[in-house]
Parts: structure tokens; C-alpha cells; sequence
């Protein structure tokens, strides 16, 4: 059976954000990651960790100006400055949590881009991922890219698993991985089980939840178990993040996981 993390972004937001450790271990849980939590000491969610016995697997690069469209920075060309600067922020936040992922976010495209721009914008992602790399390498830190559906993020410059894993070959850094999230890999394309046995080894982490409503996983189109049972037999030794909205309340909704047993107690 995979490992789960809870996506603190996602889940246990009846209560405020640092709250979500303590409800996470509660639940069961032994890991969480999330998108972006900059506005906290990193001392501060390093004591949240600590208190209630938890991992951290996984933070994001901070995502630039949401207000104004970012998406992140990495792929988004004259900023590069911006990145190396949001870059040094997540290393520093990853070294402090112990977190051994970082999920670098390359931004969204133009509108209505044309060829000769989105070749700009690979091109710049390509170069901050090989610089980025090498920064983590020598912290033993692993970096991560995602593709993610044009329905939730329009215009995201990474959007299948070909894309990312051509990419990734390209920069040609050990240390860096495709983030394969069932979600957004079904909404877009599909085939998730040839994916997987196709390119699992260069695969740094899973997300999973419903499609096409992004609730529990078990809801929808998506067979879930189906999917654990082939991760499982293709040998997966890495996480697999809650990243779905609960449709009547984070507990209740985990009723997904007690069908394979996961929660034998609560901590």
C-alpha cells in the first residue's frame, strides 16, 4: 500500500493553517506537504512538524504575484532575478523543515502565445531548472515539475507528461523529477496506468483526487485502488499527496483510505 501525505492546502481547512499539523496527525497521517506557507516562520511550521511527529515531503517555489497571474517564476523570461531570489526563499524553507522535494512552478504562458514564445518560455524554464538543480544537489534535494490541466490553471506552461518528461531529460540533472498528479494527468490525457509503467523511475512524486470534481479520490472516473495496487506492484516507494477539496468535511471524507485499511488508529 503507497504511503499518504496530507496536501495542507487542501485539506483540514476548517481550522486555520497551523492548526492543520495537529488535525493531520490526528487523522492518522505521518507526512503533509503544500503549496505555499512563506508567510510563516519556517521556524514556526518546524515546531508544528515536531510537535505532532510529522514529515514534510513536499513545498512549492513561492508563485511570484498570484494577485497578478504568477504562477510561479521559473519559465517566465527577464525574471530570472526574481527566481534565483523565490529559489534561495525555498531552499532555505526546505533545509529548515527537512523536506527532501521542492515542486518548481514555471508560470503561466501569455495570452494567445504563438510558437517563438512558448519556445522562449521553455527555454528559460529549461535554464533555471539546470541552475536550480545544482543548487539542490549538494543539500541532496530533489526537484520536481508538474504538468496541470488548462481547466484549473489556464495557460500553465506544462500541461502533459510527455512535455515534462522531454524537459526533464533535457536539463539532464539527476535531482530532477515529474510530478505526476492522477488528476490533472487524467483530465488532460489519460492512460495513467501506461504512464506509470512507462516512466515511474523519473517520477518524484503522485497527487491524487477525483476527477472530474477534485473531491475524494474514490469519487468519479478515477479508479484509485486500481492505481495503488499497480504502484504497489511496480515497486513505488515514494508519497502520495492528498490534494483534493473534501466534499463534506476533511474526517468524514477519509473514509476512502479506511478501505484499505490505512487508519488502524488515531494518533
Amino acid at each position: 500500500m503507497p504511503r499518504f501525505s496530507a496536501n495542507l492546502s487542501f485539506l483540514f481547512n476548517e481550522v486555520l493553517f497551523l492548526d492543520r499539523f495537529a488535525a493531520a496527525a490526528h487523522a492518522g497521517f505521518g507526512a503533509v506537504e503544500f503549496g505555499y506557507a512563506y508567510e510563516f516562520p519556517a521556524k514556526e511550521l518546524t515546531a508544528r512538524l515536531a510537535a505532532n511527529g510529522l514529515e514534510q515531503v513536499l513545498i512549492n517555489t513561492p508563485p511570484g504575484d498570484l494577485a497578478a497571474g504568477d504562477r510561479g517564476l521559473a519559465g517566465c523570461p527577464g525574471r530570472e532575478r526574481e527566481f534565483a531570489a523565490s529559489f534561495a526563499t525555498a531552499m532555505r524553507y526546505a533545509q529548515a523543515l527537512s523536506c527532501p522535494r521542492i515542486h518548481v512552478m514555471s508560470g503561466v504562458l501569455p495570452a494567445n502565445a504563438d510558437a517563438a514564445q512558448r519556445a522562449r518560455h521553455r527555454a528559460t524554464f529549461v535554464r533555471n531548472l539546470r541552475f536550480a538543480a545544482g543548487e539542490a544537489k549538494e543539500d541532496g534535494i530533489t526537484l520536481t515539475i508538474e504538468p496541470i490541466n488548462p481547466r484549473d490553471m489556464p495557460g500553465y506552461l506544462l500541461t502533459t507528461q510527455g512535455e515534462a518528461h522531454a524537459i526533464r531529460e533535457e536539463v539532464g540533472m539527476p535531482n530532477l523529477k515529474v510530478q505526476m498528479d492522477f488528476y490533472h494527468a487524467q483530465i488532460v490525457e489519460g492512460d495513467l496506468s501506461t504512464k506509470l509503467r512507462r516512466w515511474l523511475n523519473d517520477i518524484g512524486h503522485i497527487q491524487i483526487a477525483g476527477v472530474p470534481d477534485r473531491h475524494e479520490p474514490d469519487s468519479g472516473e478515477l479508479n484509485c485502488y486500481a492505481l495503488f495496487d499497480l504502484l504497489d506492484e511496480l515497486g513505488y516507494k515514494g508519497w502520495v499527496g492528498c490534494e483534493y477539496r473534501p466534499r463534506d468535511g476533511t474526517v468524514p471524507g477519509l473514509a476512502w483510505l479506511d478501505k484499505i485499511g490505512w487508519r488502524t488508529k488515531e494518533r
